[in-house]
This record gives structure tokens, C-alpha cells and sequence, in this order.
């Protein structure tokens, strides 16, 4: 299987995957059936392997352009990336259940936001950033395809998580949660009482989402065969 059609299946099965296990009660059932740790290391798993699918097919795919890349389109990407990797790592393990990778079984606390102060989706932002950054220089009709349907994705799941935060909570409960987050604001990392509980745990954090990144960074021509680097 080669061209269009591997990466129509790929990216098919890619969507597939984030949207079946939700009707009709099947991750509940395949919860029970083996287990909440169990049943999201396969499915972080199977994701990975999807994803990788879903962008190799996309290079194999026949080259149409839509739009050609200048040199310094690819500033763009090497700007968004160490923004979009620090809100990643910052994020995952959120101690607010309505957005992706929050901590399971973890009730959000409005005296205790933590980086939900910052961002109540921070992992949506990093896709989107992801996504929006490298759709700039990559104008082939494949690679359009590929990144602005994580970008659009990213974008539709934030106002559809947070609709869904509103009739979970109670209406008091509701409104303590959206006043004491955000869809990105930097003002809780100028606040001193923020800095002293959450100040060592982000900045920690933070330090490992910019090493990723310089990995990521280094080992992009290896694994995509793009060099990152304007010239």
C-alpha cells in the first residue's frame, strides 16, 4: 500500500482511535476488563504508534504544493516549539479533570489551581501550537492535511471539554473553576503567593520540556529527514 491511500487508512485509524473507544460504553468495558493502568498505557501506546504511522505516510504521500517554503518560515516552528514543549510537561498530570492528560481521579481544587492558573488545557495548546507552527513551512497538500487536522482537533476539544466541566459541576462549583483558570494567561507567574507553591514544581518542570525540546530539536533530521534549521 503506497501514495494516498496508506495515508487516508493512517490518519483514519489516527482519528478513529481518540473517538471509538467512546461510544457506546467500550473504554469503560475494556477498563473493567483490564484495568485503568493497564487500559491507558496500551492506548498511550497504540497513539504513539498511530501518530508515527500518520507522519511517515504523510511524507511517503505524492508531493503536491500548496504553497512553496521561504527560509524563514522555519523560524516559526523553532519559536512555537519551546513554548508548546514547556506547556506540555508543565500539564501533564493536571490536578483538573475536563482537559487531556489531567491526573485521574483528581478533583480540581480552586484554593489550589496550580498550572491551571496558567492553562486549563495546556496539552491542547501544545498541539495546536505544534501543529499551527510547522503548517507554516510545510505547505505540501500531505502535510496541510496532517497538521491542520491536529490543529483544527486541538482547537474544537477545548471549548467541547470545557462545555463539559459546565454540566458536570454544580453552578457555584462551575463558576469557582473558570474564574480561578484560564485558556493561557501569564499573570499567575507574576504572583508571589503562585511562585511560592507552585514556583520550583513548574520550574523543574519547565527545564524539562526545553531539554526535550533541544532533543527533539537534534534528532528531527534523523528521524523526519527535514533538517529544522532555517538557512
Amino acid at each position: 500500500m503506497t501514495g494516498w491511500s496508506e495515508y487516508a487508512l493512517a490518519l483514519a485509524l489516527f482519528v478513529a482511535s481518540h473517538f471509538l473507544p467512546r461510544l457506546g460504553g467500550l473504554r469503560e468495558r475494556l477498563i473493567g476488563a483490564l484495568g485503568r493502568r493497564v487500559y491507558f498505557s496500551l492506548y498511550g501506546l497504540l497513539s504513539i504508534v498511530l501518530l508515527i504511522w500518520v507522519v511517515s505516510a504523510a511524507i511517503r504521500a505524492p508531493y503536491v504544493a500548496l504553497w512553496p517554503q521561504l527560509p524563514w518560515t522555519r523560524w516559526v516552528p523553532n519559536i512555537a516549539m519551546p513554548i508548546a514543549m514547556v506547556l506540555a510537561t508543565c500539564g501533564i498530570g493536571l490536578r483538573q479533570p475536563f482537559t487531556l492528560g489531567a491526573r485521574r481521579g483528581a478533583a480540581f481544587d480552586p484554593a489550589k489551581p496550580g498550572f491551571a492558573a496558567v492553562s486549563r488545557h495546556p496539552l491542547f495548546l501544545a498541539l495546536a501550537l505544534w501543529a499551527g507552527a510547522h503548517l507554516i513551512p510545510n505547505g505540501a497538500l500531505a502535510t496541510v492535511i496532517l497538521f491542520g487536522s491536529f490543529l483544527g482537533m486541538a482547537l474544537v476539544a477545548i471549548p467541547a471539554f470545557d462545555a463539559r466541566a459546565r454540566r458536570s459541576l454544580e453552578p457555584n462549583e462551575a463558576e469557582a473553576f473558570f474564574a480561578r483558570t484560564a485558556i493561557l494567561s501569564p499573570a499567575p507567574l507574576l504572583r508571589g503567593d503562585w511562585l511560592r507553591a507552585n514556583g520550583r514544581r513548574m520550574a523543574f518542570r519547565a527545564a524539562v520540556g526545553l531539554f526535550l525540546w533541544l532533543a527533539l530539536l537534534h534528532l528531527h533530521t534523523l528521524v523526519i529527514g527535514v533538517s529544522p534549521f532555517p538557512v
